[in-house]
């Protein structure tokens, strides 16, 4: 591994631009996590004011146990004008001797393109650069996509050149074909991690959000993007028509006019709550403990879900697209219903069929996701994380 000789093979720099959706809560895990094992961390952050304040929010007192380095401007860029280059000048700055990414996809998709057409990134990065790759979206493209085949030529240049030390994978199924395709190569399974301080009192929770105590609640958790399909929820609570059901909408949302129509009418039913502002940590875990059922409605999401993790956490059947990585896990680990992807006839049929579970199929849930948050655990997350970084 090509290394600075002034490197400290101990610290490590973690690099994380953004602040937005799950971002910061891995951030949390991935900082603990490191520094239960000893490594000295310098953190390559979004330090603007804003940003800074929903990091420190999550890092709390953990903040005085790191260096921090700007990641971004003062206009949200990369510093020095890329992620290759800002990565770059925080291990210069830090003297760390690698670099580990929070979310590899974002040099991923730029890197393998010009890789592919013999670009590489810079040279003092050449084994020194690892991370979770989220959303290795090449890999569900038409095998004929020009798209794919140039990325998958840069990936595969990529391992063979041994760039990347160490690369995590959250789908396990994706995991082995990489591994089997790359034997040897510092390739890894991380399990997507159900938070261990997630549960507590439904009523309590409700209470404090400002959620009835009696009906069906149905969460729908997460930021604006229309793939995340609230409007999806939205139509479908109101083909619904069922008074003791609720649904409570968490997160920075952007509605269309039609969207927000829905939501105030059922508002005017009493049938839902929307928190459209940035949820606190302790408001995401009343949400997740307020609910009954968690909606999954997305389209043509590639990959697994945070919001999955947190609904095995409380114990929470999730009502999911039956598409992708998501609709598996639902299925093979018995954890919810499923629809067909856009089809709000069939995501009503669900909802109804969800106030309707008697309390042996509730209990069946709830040990189903008890089982699933097990495997995929906080510890075992640790585990996985330092395994891969103590790879040679």
């Amino acid at each position: 591994m090509i290394s600075n000789p002034k490197s400290n093979n101990r610290k490590l720099l973690v690099y994380e631009p953004r602040v937005e959706g799950h971002h910061p809560g891995w951030l949390r895990f991935i900082t603990e996590d490191l520094l239960s094992a000893d490594y000295e961390l310098a953190l390559a952050l979004d330090l603007r004011k804003n940003s800074r304040r929903i990091i420190e929010e999550h890092l709390g007192d953990l903040m005085t146990r790191v260096e921090l380095i700007p990641a971004v401007d003062e206009n949200g860029k990369p510093r020095d004008g890329s992620n290759a280059a800002s990565i770059v000048a925080g291990l210069n700055e830090s003297g760390a001797s690698r670099a580990f990414l929070c979310a590899f996809d974002e040099l991923a998709s730029t890197a393998f393109r010009r890789t592919a057409l013999g670009l590489n990134p810079p040279r003092s990065l050449l084994g020194r650069i690892g991370g979770i790759y989220h959303r290795p979206r090449f890999t569900d493209a038409p095998w004929w996509s020009p798209n794919r085949l140039l990325k998958a030529a840069g990936f595969r240049k990529f391992m063979q050149k041994n760039w990347v030390q160490p690369l995590l994978l959250l789908d396990e199924y994706l995991a082995q074909d990489f591994m089997m395709a790359f034997p040897g190569k510092p390739i890894f399974f991380l399990p997507d991690p159900c938070p261990d301080d997630f549960e507590g009192d439904p009523l309590l929770a409700r209470s404090a959000l400002g959620v009835p105590a009696d009906p069906t609640v149905f969460l729908f958790f997460g930021v604006g993007a229309k793939r995340k399909g609230l409007h999806l929820a939205v139509e479908a609570m109101l083909r619904l028509n069922q008074k003791n059901t609720f649904l409570l909408v968490a997160g920075k949302q952007n509605p269309s006019p039609r969207v927000r129509q829905g939501i105030e009418q059922l508002q005017q039913q009493n049938r839902a709550l929307m928190l459209n502002r940035y949820v606190s940590s302790t408001e995401e875990k009343w949400c997740f403990q307020a609910a009954d059922v968690v909606l999954l409605p997305y389209l043509n999401h590639f990959g697994t879900s945070g919001i999955l993790s947190r609904a095995m956490a409380t114990g929470k059947p999730v009502i999911a697209s039956d598409e992708q990585l998501l609709g598996r896990l639902v299925r093979d680990n018995e954890i919810g219903w499923r629809f067909s992807s856009g089809d709000v006839t069939a995501l009503a049929d669900c909802l109804a069929k969800a106030t309707e579970v008697d309390t042996g199929t509730q209990q069946q849930f709830k040990a189903n996701a008890g089982r699933y948050a097990n495997r995929y655990s906080r510890d075992g997350y640790r585990k996985a994380l330092l395994v891969s970084l103590a790879a040679p």
